[in-house]
């Protein structure tokens, strides 16, 4: 379960005691953003506050303590763009109420590529964007072009939409200074950006223990349908009985255990995906690039006698063999900042999640290596990485199609908000505010069958879903 806890029992008001045996109207199991964000909206939206957030460890340390903390409305499908574009309202609000509190910023995400030829994307993004693509898609060919605003300023409400597609490679240099010189095309996602995945999770999570919600800290070890639901809580000092009318999976990486619990076999699975943050003492990127996502497939950049070797060797030759693009890069820690972050999902083993995944020694050079392709003043790092570089990583959940689900969790009064893979952060608040609506009856919106068990009952939706997962970076 994604982390929860501030002491070995957190009480957030006085109604919860050191009692063996709790009684609460929702069950909420992981407290990760997702977690938190359904307490939030279902007291926000709904008034519901009799709520029990129940997690073993701290909030937000174990799945939502290693995102990107990136989100975009780019996506090959109209539903998900309504779904992304209603988290990033809701997060926008809270940035207004807040005072930018979450940091959140508006550079977009720039997807560069070495070709020209760039119809597949550009489908994708008609049929996500449905009929705005005809006002909202810009192209630009000439580098005098006056209808396109480079990302000179982090500002999200002075930040244009829509998308821009720059293919005159003088516009791209002038704009993107840091990318190979061979880039002959850039697709300019405006509506995307950065935050502070942490502050936003504490904003909310102080909001809920104003209004009175109850954190728990210990393992869920057992669900029975009893009363409602009664779930065994285990703890370092006890094991609690919780009694619950409701209860909502927002496990994370653990949600198929906590659904075969109740005998249900959620369709997902787990990869573990690393990354690295260091900083640039020697100004390699551009404090004003966006989030940049090079497209093409590549080979990593080792010298030929280093490339023989690692061919030579089973299991290092994959290291000397193609590698998937998507790739990425971004300054953090805003304008005055100066680190970096990357990452590059390119592991697709699934395996069981852990809370004492080893991370790859081979993996920061490894990133570094295919992020300077894109940015080949990165070089400059090769086999120097600074001593404090922050090596991370940590478990995408999601289903084959790789969208979430959100909804009913077979049993009557059994919810999920789970398998939010690598765009946790983005998703979170519309994310509870769906599950929340769910839990309490209340309308729901559009996009609802799609990121619930139902659209598998929907042949060719998931015929499409499948066909578009390429879109999903």
């Amino acid at each position: 379960m994604s982390g929860v806890a501030l002491r070995p029992i957190c009480i957030l008001n006085k109604k919860a005691s050191l009692m063996s045996d709790l009684s609460t109207q929702i069950a909420i199991i992981g407290a990760g953003n997702t977690g938190i964000a359904t307490a939030y909206y279902l007291a926000q939206s709904h008034n519901i506050t009799d709520i029990l957030l129940i997690d073993s460890g701290q909030p937000m340390a174990f799945t939502s303590a290693q995102s990107g903390e990136n989100y975009r409305n780019w996506w090959p499908r109209p539903d998900m763009v309504a779904f992304t574009d209603r988290s990033i309202a809701l997060m926008e609000k809270i940035s207004r109420d807040s005072r930018n509190r979450i940091s959140m910023n508006r550079r977009g995400y720039a997807l560069a590529t070495r070709t020209a030829d760039v119809e597949t994307i550009l489908q994708q993004l008609r049929s996500g964007l449905g009929e705005r693509a005809a006002t909202m898609m810009r192209f630009h060919d000439r580098a005098d072009s006056r209808t396109y605003s480079p990302p000179l300023k982090p500002d999200w409400e002075t930040a244009p939409s829509g998308v821009d597609i720059l293919q005159d490679q003088d516009l791209i240099r002038k704009t993107f200074p840091s990318y190979d010189r061979d880039i002959q095309t850039v697709i300019h996602i405006r509506t995307g950006g950065d935050l502070s995945g942490q502050q936003l999770g504490m904003h909310m999570l102080e909001a809920c223990r104003e209004d009175g919600i109850v954190r728990l800290t210990g393992e869920v070890k057992e669900i029975s349908r009893k009363d409602g639901f009664t779930l065994t809580v285990a703890s370092s000092d006890m094991t609690r009985t919780v009694r619950a009318d409701k209860i909502i999976n927002a496990a994370g990486p653990f949600a198929s255990e906590i659904a075969a619990m109740l005998d249900v076999k959620l369709p997902i699975h787990n990869t573990f995906q690393q990354k690295i943050a260091f900083e640039d003492k020697r100004g390699a990127i551009p404090r004003d690039m966006p989030f940049s996502i090079d497209l093409d497939d590549q080979l990593l950049d080792w010298s030929e006698e280093d490339r023989a070797i690692l061919m030579e060797e089973d299991e290092y030759r994959w290291l000397a063999e193609a590698m998937p693009g998507a790739i990425h890069c971004r300054p953090d820690g805003g304008d005055n900042g100066r680190w970096l972050k990357m990452g590059w999902a390119f592991n697709e083993t699934a395996q069981p999640p852990s809370r004492d995944r080893a991370l790859d020694d081979q993996f920061p050079e490894i990133d570094l290596r295919g992020a300077a392709r894109l940015n080949p003043s990165l070089k400059a790092y090769y086999g120097q990485l600074p001593r404090n570089t922050h090596h991370y990583g940590g478990f995408y959940t999601m289903t084959e199609e790789n969208w979430p689900l959100i909804g009913p969790m077979g049993e009557d009064g059994a919810y999920m908000n789970c398998a939010l893979s690598g765009f946790g952060t983005m998703a979170a608040c519309a994310g509870g505010e769906l599950c929340a609506a769910w839990a309490a009856g209340a309308e729901l919106p559009s996009y609802t069958k799609s990121f619930s068990l139902q659209r598998y009952e929907d042949g060719e939706l998931m015929a499409q879903l499948r066909s578009s997962r390429r879109g999903l970076l």
